[in-house]
């Protein structure tokens, strides 16, 4: 034994310093980390031809182990860390010879590769990745951070500490819209740093709340670390409990769960929302308590007055809060008798099958006993009950073609249980009137008839729904019946856009706000998957960014709004319409829906390609392909060599002896802080790609294969990895910040300016410990 360890404890400590050694060189991380993996194979190699590397493993054959088994114990679960009296052999770390090792790594590494990179599954949801960096970078470019950053200082400058608040509310803004570390801090050093530096702002406060500020693109929606955190943990997570099932004598997850062992990278977003504004928010408690308690080092700060109307606290209080909050109030109120609701008659042609028990009864006997270990007697008893009862009424029922009779008579129900005004008509129709009311608020002196005549509007097209229009009205001649009504709103609203672009705060925060919307609620409503979302954002950015330089030009940009207006359009007809025109009968209104629906289509993408022309004139799209290419390829890369490097500990028995060494702990809340632990100090030296790709596989089949949700504990490794960009002396943010802070500022102050909010991140995660309904009540809601 080398030094007194066994040999698999000198294969990972070789693997580790080859790793630590080969990020400090300089070289690539990823080309690094691929490094690492082939001279740590090859040491151990050496070492191991050598004689030098012992093993010493559990002598399965003895009769003490035997004995053990025949206890009922699980062969799984014995090892030498939980029975060190058991006899143990010893043998090389490469049983087989280090040729075998490396033959059947190459055959595996080939086979990972076109299973994790080059196609399977994962890809698809990889490639969200992509999208969400073009739609990142694509924002950064167009000088979005800039003006949100100049507003949002107007609006919270005269406040304590306001220029520190106001540069934690635009990180989190851009966290939501790009989700890219390095273009937050860069973007956020470059304009704000000199600010808040001019206006005697401590340079401990002004560099640490804009490194962590640009970190919170980690954990808030859309987030990249996230997507490829998620598409690690749903595989994780899915394996660990087969094998947990397994060792509970139980034939699959699914009986000894009593439901499927999925997690999804949409359903981590829902999961990540509140953690988000959570930090977002303790960042600003923070930056207002220094400015209270040491007023001089975060001075107020008076900027000049902006161009929009001056509004008195009446005004505000009564349009901005109380008008809204009667709209929508009145809106829940309605849909909670009924007034509003689904006007949906879609009758199936088949019966539901009945409903199973909550539980699968028919298990074996040890497999009975885990299940009533793990959901307690009442609930087993329960399922018996059901199970009996449907044996008693038959057996359980398979669906089954209904007749005319009951086809029409499921019809009648439906038609008299349908609400007389319709979710889709109540919501177009809040948003609006909220649209005009919000407008009356910006500009009290404004003449208010267009929008009086836009409200009362809405209040027809409200009538007309009750009266004129029914459950069996088809989508043609709804339209019909609301087209006057609508084109009336729509010209007041288009009256209240002109007087709601005069306001700096909305011309600024709407765009990136309806597009923030329009990504992150397509995912959380469970519309679509990540990838398409990532798309519709990607290209919503390019649009967004080509109207910004049209203005900056003196152009108004009319192609890049019609654009817009055609991809409302196109949605619009695809939920209103049955656009499948191959279908054997298909009514006029459907070929008409569809026909507008390609020609919004058409127009959509020719709004792109516009667009994208536009920035490629301007100079912007060949800067934005080019850092997308290298941001991508980087991850990808890094993907790759972690696999390889995950191998080389495979090979020699490193992932199964440190999967054996958590799982000797007989709690698992003390494994997962054993594990949060060692992840909080790779932190320090490595990035997040490393440790999500070397160090979670190894660790994830441990704190994946227990009682702990799986949104929590992939939140919660979230927003430890969040620390990684933050952990002096090689957090990621700190260099990104380093490199273009002016030079009064010393790498001292950033690294002191930052401890407070990594202190404030531990605490988040201690919140989040205490209080784990953070993380799982937006899941829970959307998916009830």
């Amino acid at each position: 034994m080398l030094f007194g360890l066994d040999g698999v404890e000198v294969g990972l400590i070789i693997v580790f310093l080859c790793l630590f050694g080969g990020i400090l060189t300089g070289f690539p991380v990823a080309f690094a980390i691929a490094g690492a993996a082939v001279m740590s194979f090859s040491i151990i190699a050496a070492l191991d031809s050598a004689g030098v590397l012992i093993h010493h493993a559990v002598d399965s054959g003895s009769d003490a182990y035997r004995a053990l088994t025949a206890t009922g114990v699980h062969p799984d679960k014995i090892s030498i860390f939980r029975y060190p009296e058991l006899p143990t052999y010893a043998s090389p770390v490469f049983p087989s010879g280090w040729e075998t090792a490396i033959d059947r790594n190459i055959s595996f590494i080939v086979n990972r590769m076109n299973e994790r990179v080059f196609a399977g599954q994962s890809i698809e949801t990889l490639l969200a990745v992509l999208m969400f960096v073009l739609m990142g970078i694509t924002l950064e470019r167009s000088k979005i951070a800039n003006d949100l950053l100049t507003t949002m200082a107007r609006v919270f400058g005269p406040l304590p500490g306001g220029l520190a608040v106001s540069v934690v509310v635009v990180g989190a803004f851009l966290a939501a819209s790009t989700g890219i570390v390095g273009a937050t801090v860069v973007t956020m050093g470059l304009l704000s740093l000199p600010t808040m530096l001019r206006n005697n702002y401590s340079p401990e406060l002004a560099t640490g709340v804009i490194a962590a500020s640009g970190t919170l693109g980690q954990i808030i929606p859309p987030s990249i670390v996230i997507v490829l955190l998620g598409t690690l943990a749903g595989d994780l997570y899915s394996a660990a409990q087969e094998q947990r099932a397994a060792e509970a004598g139980c034939s699959d997850a699914l009986t000894y769960l009593g439901e499927a062992a999925v997690v999804s990278v949409g359903t981590l977003f829902q999961a990540a929302i509140l953690p988000g504004i959570l930090l977002a928010m303790l960042y600003g408690l923070y930056a207002f308590g220094y400015a209270m308690f040491q007023p001089h080092k975060a001075p107020p700060i008076q900027f000049e007055d902006s161009t929009g109307e001056v509004i008195t606290k009446r005004d505000g209080l009564t349009w901005f809060v109380m008008v809204p909050v009667l709209l929508i109030g009145g809106t829940i109120f309605a849909s909670s008798f009924n007034v509003i609701g689904s006007q949906s008659v879609i009758v199936d042609s088949y019966s539901d099958a009945s409903e199973a028990a909550s539980l699968r009864t028919n298990v074996s006997e040890q497999c009975q006993a885990s299940m009533i270990e793990l959901h307690g007697q009442e609930k087993w008893d329960t399922a018996i009950a059901q199970q009996e009862a449907i044996e008693a009424s038959g057996g359980a029922q398979a669906s089954r073609l209904l007749t005319e009779e009951e086809v029409a008579q499921a019809l009648e129900d439906k038609v008299a249980a349908a609400a007389p005004i319709g979710t889709g008509v109540a919501v177009s129709m809040l948003l609006l009137a909220l649209v005009l009311t919000t407008a009356r608020g910006v500009s009290p002196l404004s003449d208010p008839k267009p929008l009086i005549i836009g409200l009362g509007a809405i209040l027809v097209a409200l009538l007309v729904d009750v009266v004129l229009i029914g459950p069996l009205t088809s989508s043609g001649l709804s339209f019909v019946l609301l087209a006057l009504p609508l084109l009336v709103i729509l010209w007041a609203c288009k009256y209240a856009a002109g007087i709601l672009g005069k306001n700096d705060l909305l011309r600024v925060v709407f765009p990136p706000l309806v597009l923030i919307v329009a990504v992150l609620g397509s995912i959380l409503g469970g519309i679509t998957n990540p990838t398409p979302a990532a798309a519709l954002g990607a290209g919503g950015a390019i649009m967004l960014a080509a109207f910004r330089k049209l203005q900056e030009e003196g152009k108004g940009g009319a192609t890049v709004i019609q654009a817009a207006f055609a991809i409302v359009i196109m949605i619009l007809a695809g939920i209103n319409f049955d656009l499948r025109i191959h279908r054997g009968d298909v009514p006029a209104q459907d070929w008409i829906a569809y026909i507008v629906a390609q020609a919004a289509y058409l127009y959509a993408m020719f709004g792109v390609l516009y667009s994208c022309y536009v920035l490629y004139r301007r100079g912007v799209l060949s800067p934005v392909v080019r850092e997308t290419a290298k941001v991508t390829s980087m991850v990808f890369t890094i993907l790759i060599g972690s696999q390889l490097l995950n191998l080389v500990v495979i090979s020699f028995g490193g992932e199964h002896y440190i999967q054996e060494f958590l799982r000797s702990f007989d709690s698992e809340v003390k494994v997962f802080l054993i594990v949060m632990l060692v992840l909080f100090v790779l932190g320090f030296v490595l990035d997040f790609l490393e440790i999500i790709y070397i160090v979670i596989p190894i660790v994830g089949p441990v704190i994946y294969g227990g009682t702990m949700d799986p949104k929590w504990v992939t939140i919660m490794i979230a927003v430890n990895l969040q620390t990684s960009f933050l952990t002096p002396p090689f957090g990621f943010a700190l260099f990104y910040l380093r490199g273009v802070a002016p030079k009064e500022v010393t790498t001292g102050h950033i690294y002191r300016g930052v401890i407070p909010f990594v202190l404030i991140q531990v605490a988040g995660l201690g919140l989040l410990w205490a209080f784990p309904s953070v993380v799982t009540i937006i899941p829970n809601l959307l998916g009830h």
